[in-house]
């Protein structure tokens, strides 16, 4: 951890080459950030990318000896070469495990305290499974690498926090995925990361059914009266702070989201649209869990816009911006003083 005398020290994962993350990872480059960055990726790409994008960019290699604010235009890098080169917008299976390298590093990197946080520019899932690998996502690969840990992803932006109880999973798995065990942990440690790296003291959380109408009493579907319930009842003795569980359909009103702190949803797309219409682009990826700090964009590699210079790096830059509070024990820097009026859903 950094002190108050100490520059926290953020690790950029530049992500899919082929897509925006090189783009972004040069555009934040651009702007004054009051911590140590260092980007990990291909230094030929980056500097090809800029001159793309019409940005200037000076890379140095990294010294992890000197700990020094970042420098607008500038970039500290840890080179890593591309298996073949990149052409914008172009998905190579060559570049795959050039991939995984940049995330084991920069995880390996926190884990030994030479980074206090990691931030990670998208990835291409389908690319890299493709390529022979399996992998399911971010969240999952970083538990993996960190070992004996559960990773929990919790989404938010300044209106709303939801984290998810499964992640990538196909929906005809989810019910089976959803057990006492496996709920009752994601529950306990959204509540302890929220205390612990979000200074919120006795979080409120609310937790989504299943089902439509969250069962309706067991006559839509019994994992509510057979999982849910039973572990919102045993937490809730425990001295956790659950409500539960609700309809999904009316869990993200104005008076609920603003009578929470946290909404946990059962499954990927139960929470996550509802939250990124509410601010895409200005939300950020946390897993919870970890031993390390890990925060990430909330969008995708967006092909068709690399090389372009039409790709917004302000998800990445809230990112980093939560990696540092979160490094520095600030408050939570989510927190809105402006309660949720009315929220719009476009079906």
């Amino acid at each position: 951890m950094s002190t108050d005398t100490e520059l926290p020290r953020i690790i950029i994962s530049t992500g899919e080459p082929a897509g925006i993350g090189p783009d972004i990872t040069i555009q934040i480059s651009q702007e004054d950030i009051h911590a140590d960055i260092v980007a990990i990726g291909d230094p030929d790409l980056l500097q090809n990318r800029a001159s793309d994008l019409g940005l200037s960019l000076s890379l140095t290699e990294f010294d992890a000896a000197s700990r020094q604010k970042h420098i607008a235009k500038s970039l500290k890098i840890i080179p890593v070469k591309t298996r073949t080169s990149t052409i914008p917008g172009q998905l190579n299976t060559d570049n795959a495990e050039y991939v995984l390298t940049l995330l084991k590093t920069a995880c390996a990197g926190c884990i030994d305290k030479t980074f206090d946080a990691m931030v990670t520019a998208p990835v291409q899932k389908s690319i890299i499974n493709d390529a022979g690998y399996l992998f399911s996502g971010h969240t999952e690969f970083l538990a993996e690498n960190c070992k004996h840990c559960f990773p929990v992803m919790m989404l938010a932006n300044n209106m709303l926090k939801v984290a998810l109880v499964t992640t990538h999973l196909p929906l005809t798995k989810v019910s089976a995925a959803i057990t006492k065990e496996k709920l009752s942990q994601v529950l306990k440690i959204v509540d302890n990361d929220l205390r612990n790296k979000f200074s919120i003291n006795h979080p409120r959380i609310l937790v989504c059914g299943l089902n439509p109408h969250a069962g309706e009493g067991g006559h839509l579907g019994n994992e509510e009266n057979d999982i849910i319930i039973p572990v919102l009842n045993e937490l809730t003795n425990q001295g956790l702070n659950l409500t539960g569980p609700h309809p999904a359909d009316t869990a993200f009103t104005p008076e609920m989201i603003n009578n929470s702190d946290v909404i946990v949803a059962m499954y990927h797309d139960q929470g996550l649209p509802v939250l990124k219409s509410m601010g895409f682009g200005e939300t950020v990826n946390i897993t919870l869990g970890l031993p390390i700090i890990r925060t990430s964009v909330d969008h995708g590699t967006a092909l068709h816009l690399a090389g372009t210079g039409n790709a917004s790096s302000s998800s990445l830059m809230t990112a980093i911006k939560c990696a540092i509070d979160m490094t520095c024990n600030k408050p939570d820097i989510f927190a809105s003083s402006n309660p949720v009026s009315s929220i719009i859903i476009h079906g």
